[in-house]
């Protein structure tokens, strides 16, 4: 997976540098090199970056006439650079990937600032969409719990080597929090030997690093797929493996939770992810503080971590109205 997404940003780059007047192109490539190197983001950002500003750039030179260079990239005006966010708006992008796509272009400015070739003012005159509020959607604890279940899986006709996998992968996920990315990204160096710990490293969003606690019951798990896998695991190489041996796509584990959906009657919202926010917020309705759960998330801010009150709250209003005789009066 690391090496397809490696591939991916490197053609964005590309796309980018070839598509830009030569003094952007060259200033282009030392920011692409920042972020790979001074700022270690994955590549998977680094292609969203790029691919961002080399559409930001495209739309700007369709409406010039022409590919802008850097005085042209400090001549800019908020006018257009709000044109070319409501001409993605007219294509259909939503407010999060406009956000995004704007955070890119900024990016790109500011080094351009820092490295003394020009400010791109409009870039910051311009407000950023606005993204509208949605709270995380957590399983209840007995459907979190049937997903990380292989018994569950009876009428799934697949190896049981491939059953004992996807428990394990959802079992970290709701048992410790972990993005897919993260727990797709573990090597087997990085699993405890029963009974010898109870801890991993985790490897999170912008290379930054975080200790988690693993539960025996999942620590079990993945030794029982670690004994189950036809494929030699090496201690440098994935964990996780797909059927003909290589990494473990997320793609793979969520066509697995769609059919396990099916098969035992969960909503729409039971997804990989879900199983995240379910693990934040059934810690929390057990009492555990916002600044631990920030931690173990992973979170940069505890704002982030905040939602999950909301969360909480929430639930409890609508148990409250469900069951106080005078809920209703």
């Amino acid at each position: 997976m690391a090496s397809t997404d490696a591939q991916k940003a490197a053609r964005a780059e590309r796309s980018l540098l070839a598509g830009a007047a030569p003094d952007v192109a060259a200033a282009a490539r030392g920011w692409l090199d920042r972020l790979g190197h001074e700022r270690r983001l994955s590549p998977k950002t680094r292609e969203a970056y790029a691919r961002d500003v080399s559409t930001f750039l495209g739309l700007l030179a369709a409406d010039r006439g022409g590919k802008p260079d850097l005085a042209a990239l400090a001549a800019l005006t908020p006018r257009e650079v709000r044109a070319v966010i409501a001409a993605r708006r007219a294509e259909g992008i939503e407010s999060r990937t406009q956000m995004r796509f704007l955070a890119a272009a900024r990016s790109f400015g500011r080094h351009l600032e820092r490295e003394g070739l020009g400010k791109v003012g409009a870039l910051a005159a311009v407000r950023a969409p606005r993204i509208p509020r949605t709270l995380p959607r957590p399983l209840l604890p007995e459907d979190a719990l049937a997903m990380t279940n292989p018994a569950t899986r009876a009428g799934d006709a697949r190896e049981p080597w491939i059953l004992t996998r996807d428990a394990a992968v959802l079992a970290l996920l709701y048992g410790s929090g972990l993005r897919i990315s993260e727990a797709l990204g573990l090597m087997r160096r990085d699993m405890p030997e029963p009974g010898r710990g109870d801890q991993i490293i985790v490897h999170g969003k912008g290379g930054k690093t975080r200790m988690v606690p693993v539960l025996p019951a999942v620590l079990s798990l993945i030794d029982a797929y670690a004994r189950a896998c036809p494929y030699d695991l090496e201690p440098t190489a994935a964990l996780f493996r797909g059927a003909k041996g290589g990494p473990l796509s997320p793609r793979i584990v969520q066509l697995a939770v769609e059919r396990m959906r099916g098969a035992l009657g969960l909503p729409d919202s039971a997804t990989p992810h879900a199983l995240r926010h379910s693990f934040a917020t059934h810690l929390l309705g057990r009492g555990g503080d916002l600044r631990s759960i920030q931690e173990l998330l992973g979170h940069a801010s505890l704002s982030t971590t905040q939602i999950y009150a909301a969360v909480d709250s929430t639930a409890l209003m609508a148990a409250w109205r469900s069951a106080h005789p005078r809920a209703g009066r």
